[in-house]
């Protein structure tokens, strides 16, 4: 027998075929996998059909989402930042205290899991897009596949720094935002929000311009080797905005392993330490590193030259501009005294 959710999720699909068989025996043409269809953009808000190209999913919005789960933090933040508190049935996975001017409105929302929730659980909600941050968020090994959603009559977004095409850059955030502004038929506040992102970089970056770049080692987690953040993310770009080098912009991954010998050869002179819910506290991370005596005389460690990170802060999304002015004045304090 099907659940409450899932009954309603296949009534959703079933009445979505029989309006389209409806609207085609009707002579109106078929909508095709571009586009919405005719009589769909007839009563559509202004602004919308809005059609999607992400990860390799196209998706027409005939109007706004109305009912929005979010599965990781960076895109609650977002949404939340672009005012669409009243369009999110249910948030999961946080992983870094929220930024205090967000906090209440994040607290308001019901919060389905501390990880990545279930598909049932998801489809309680009755959401009608879910938009993810990390790839887990569709694993399809757990049944939440963006085709699942997409055969529940659920539209899915996945952040675009996992859509694993390219080095990702903050022109990447300032085009997320703009994305979710549309989708959302909201626009003028997403230019808002990156004309803001946009100045704090700049003033970041305006403040450290000159200066020799610093030579960045990230410490994510790990003992018998350090994971880190590659070339392919975001985090590089940050690096590079605040005055830095990431001493591993050539490994072509997001995130992925080295070894210790490695972080030795290339001789950092900060190491920002990146903090998030569940890999451990900063400071038994700081611990750890300090009394490795392979890593004594790279010059982060020698100097206790740390600088840390929500993680949060360094994906696509709001957090990535704080990032730039948190890195800058880390790595360039003589810059901002």
């Amino acid at each position: 027998m099907l659940s409450p959710a899932r009954h309603r999720a296949v009534r959703r699909v079933t009445v979505a075929l029989a309006v389209s068989a409806a609207l085609l025996t009707a002579g109106c043409g078929p909508s095709g996998g571009t586009g919405a269809h005719p009589a769909a953009t007839a009563s559509s808000p202004e602004g919308f059909p809005v059609t999607v190209d992400n990860c390799g999913v196209r998706t027409t919005y005939d109007r706004p989402p109305s009912r929005v789960v979010t599965i990781h933090q960076h895109p609650a933040e977002l949404m939340l930042a672009l005012g669409l508190k009243d369009r999110m049935v249910g948030t999961a996975f946080p992983d870094s205290a929220v930024l205090p001017e967000l906090r209440k409105d994040f607290e308001a929302i019901p919060e389905l899991a501390e990880r990545e929730p279930s598909f049932e659980k998801i489809l309680d909600s009755e959401p009608d897009l879910v938009y993810g941050g990390y790839g887990s968020a569709f694993t399809e090994k757990e049944g939440r596949s963006r085709e699942a959603f997409a055969d529940a009559g659920i539209d899915t977004h996945l952040n675009r720094e996992y859509c694993g095409e390219k080095r990702v850059t903050m022109a990447d955030t300032y085009a997320e935002v703009r994305t979710i502004g549309r989708i959302f038929g909201v626009p003028d506040r997403a230019e808002r929000l990156v004309a803001d992102l946009k100045d704090r970089v700049g003033e970041a970056a305006s403040a450290v311009e000159g200066e020799p770049d610093v030579p960045v080692f990230v410490y994510d987690s790990g003992d018998k080797s350090a994971f880190t953040a590659g070339g392919k993310g975001l985090g590089t770009d940050l690096i590079r905005l605040a005055g830095g080098e990431n001493v591993f912009a050539d490994l072509d991954e997001v995130f992925g392993d080295v070894s210790w010998e490695q972080v030795v050869e290339r001789r950092p002179e900060v190491i920002a330490v990146y903090d998030y819910a569940g890999s451990g506290s900063v400071e038994r991370k700081k611990e750890f590193l300090l009394a490795q005596p392979a890593l004594a005389d790279v010059p982060a460690v020698r100097n206790k030259r740390f600088v840390v990170l929500p993680l949060t802060a360094t994906l696509v999304g709001i957090r990535s501009a704080y990032a730039v002015d948190g890195l800058a004045r880390g790595l360039h304090p003589e810059s901002f005294r």
